[in-house]
């Protein structure tokens, strides 16, 4: 039973194994450094993963994207109910939804300190349909409301995203914060000899369009036609709840094609990064991808897209290469560069481990967040 005087932290995030695999280490750091904490998010079987490791679960209802309004003033309505109920002394709102809704509740409930973590802003600002654009102008809305709290912090993990948010007046730049993602175990994530052939090119990310998924199979093609000895590696699962999830029988077929294979949902990512010569993220747009910065830690070449994000974990012709968004036969080409050149891809990899050493380790990020929670917490006192 915590003590009267200990703070209580709300975690809230719309997806559970997200906040296992992104936000464990700093829930974990609060927990050991005496605070009292909580999660809320909505029903889900990996609750059970989390309240192991000494969390209170708390359900909402709560779905993956924004969609029907009804549902959402209901995921509303339970927000300020929990928050009011459980009196937080800060809530930390982890990726784009539970940043959205959270901060609203927030300040309706008076919480006295708020962080909201943008982890990335995914198909609703990347989309231009129009049903995108209305709802993105909708948020944008709410988000100006949300972060005008008095005592907050927005976390951004690159400055892109930042700057988007700040230049359009959503958020004043004396409330953001600049956090590089969400680290990495360079303990778990440990370079490995590139052995075996032919060498494997993977693709780690949930099996998205706009994740460039379209692109790395019409890469492979390319490459496959031009007579490469290479095996093109999908890794993740569909996503139904998002508008751009590729469709499972999608993958199997372009799996039963033989171009690519698709390995399904991966649990344990250092093993699939161990039996990878290359990887690749050809992504329209990240917050700063976990992926990548693993792969860059176990010492593998990149390859992927210049946009937000992307080019914060790859530097060009050091650890990897950026190629435009969108294209393919740029894709092909760089992917041929490192599947031709085994000493070219041992080069890179060594500088990508050290890159992850120096501005991703997972206990920098750490210290980093628990620092913007002291700073809110003196904010309130005085």
């Amino acid at each position: 039973m915590p003590r009267r005087d200990t703070k209580k932290i709300l975690f809230l995030s719309n997806d559970c194994d997200y906040f296992l695999s992104h936000r464990l280490p700093v829930a974990v750091a609060c927990r050991e450094n005496g605070y009292d904490v909580h999660v809320a998010g909505p029903a889900s079987s990996s609750a059970g993963n989390i309240t192991s490791h000494g969390f209170t679960y708390h359900s909402i209802s709560m779905s993956g994207r924004i969609s029907d309004p009804w549902q959402e003033f209901t995921t509303l309505r339970e927000m300020v109910r929990l928050f009011n109920a459980l009196r937080p002394d800060l809530v930390h709102a982890v990726a784009i939804k539970s940043v959205l809704f959270g901060s609203i509740a927030a300040r309706l409930a008076r919480v006295p300190a708020l962080v909201n973590a943008v982890t990335g802003l995914g198909y609703l600002f990347i989309s231009e349909s129009l049903k995108a654009r209305v709802v993105r102008s909708i948020a944008l809305r709410g988000f100006r409301f949300g972060f005008r709290h008095g005592n907050c912090r927005v976390l951004f993990q690159n400055r892109d995203d930042s700057d988007l948010f700040t230049g359009s007046g959503v958020v004043s730049p004396d409330k953001v914060t600049i956090i590089r993602g969400s680290g990495v175990d360079v303990d778990l994530y440990a370079p490995h000899d590139m052995s075996g052939e032919p060498p494997i090119v993977v693709l780690p990310s949930r099996m998205l369009w706009d994740k460039g998924v379209g692109e790395f199979v019409e890469a492979a093609a390319i490459l496959k036609k031009e007579g490469w000895h290479a095996r093109f590696v999908l890794v993740g699962d569909s996503y139904l709840s998002n508008p751009a999830s590729i469709a499972r029988e999608k993958l199997a077929q372009w799996d039963a094609s033989g171009v690519v294979e698709w390995w399904g949902q991966q649990n344990k990512m250092h093993e699939i990064f161990r039996q990878a010569h290359i990887v690749c993220l050809p992504s329209y747009r990240e917050g700063l991808p976990k992926a990548l910065i693993e792969a860059a830690a176990c010492g593998r070449p990149i390859v992927t897209t210049d946009v937000p994000g992307c080019r914060e974990v790859v530097i060009d012709g050091v650890n990897g290469f950026l190629v435009p968004v969108k294209d393919a036969k740029s894709l092909a080409a760089k992917l041929k560069l490192l599947i031709s050149d085994p000493g070219l891809c041992k080069r890179m990899g060594a500088n990508g481990r050290e890159l992850a050493e120096g501005e991703f380790a997972v206990k920098r990020i750490v210290s980093e967040t628990l620092r913007c929670y002291e700073e809110l917490f003196k904010c309130r006192q005085s």
